[in-house]
Parts: structure tokens; sequence; C-alpha cells
């Protein structure tokens, strides 16, 4: 499955942004999407994920409440709304795929700087 993601952008703390991934190639039922990101001199952190089949979700604490992810089963895209937005947030966001059955993310879209200046 290929990956596209677009959105990112600077916002000021307590804005928002949202972010897209177009995903293509097969069918996405098989599939565990997710957003992660990687702040500078950090590790890369799983952020939200969205199961394609049923939509069952997962949110890292750090945002849950903040964030919402969502897929849209006829466009074959998962975005990611992201709003009271802090300037912890500002890293690169990247969403990647693994299959429903295996843990590895295999499949990973280009990265989309997000920025929240204070």
């Amino acid at each position: 499955v290929q990956l596209q993601a677009s959105g990112g952008g600077l916002v000021q703390a307590g804005g928002a942004l949202r972010l897209s991934c177009a995903a293509s190639g097969r069918t996405l039922i098989p599939f565990v999407f997710s957003w992660f990101r990687q702040a500078p001199g950090k590790e890369r952190e799983r952020v939200a994920t969205i199961q394609w089949g049923d939509g069952s979700t997962y949110y890292t604490a750090s945002v849950k409440g903040r964030f919402s992810i969502s897929r849209d089963t006829v466009k074959n895209m998962v975005s990611l709304e992201m709003n009271s937005l802090k300037p912890e947030d500002t890293a690169v966001y990247y969403c990647a795929a693994r299959w429903l059955t295996k843990y590895d993310y295999d499949f990973w879209g280009q990265g989309t700087q997000v920025t929240v200046s204070s």
C-alpha cells in the first residue's frame, strides 16, 4: 500500500490542523493505520491508530481529547484532526500502515511538519 501524507503547517498554540493520508494500492480492510510523530532529539512516538476494518481507535495519553483519527472508506483516506495544539506537539508527523496480523509497520508515508508556536 502506498501512503501520501499532507496537511502540516505552522499554527499558534491553541489552534488546529488537519493531517490527511491518502492510501492506495489494494484493499485496505486488512490494515491498521497510525500517525506517528518525531520531534528533534526525541524518539518516534505513536500518536493515534485506527483499524480500517472496524474503525476502532487508540490515542496516546498526551493527545486524548484533543486529537481525533478517522477514516474515509470512500476516499481511502486517514485523517488526524488536531485541536488545542500545544508547542510540545511540534514534530514531523508520519502516517503508517501495518497488516492487522503483524506488529511492525511496513508502509510509511513521507513526513509532514507540524509547528506550534507559543
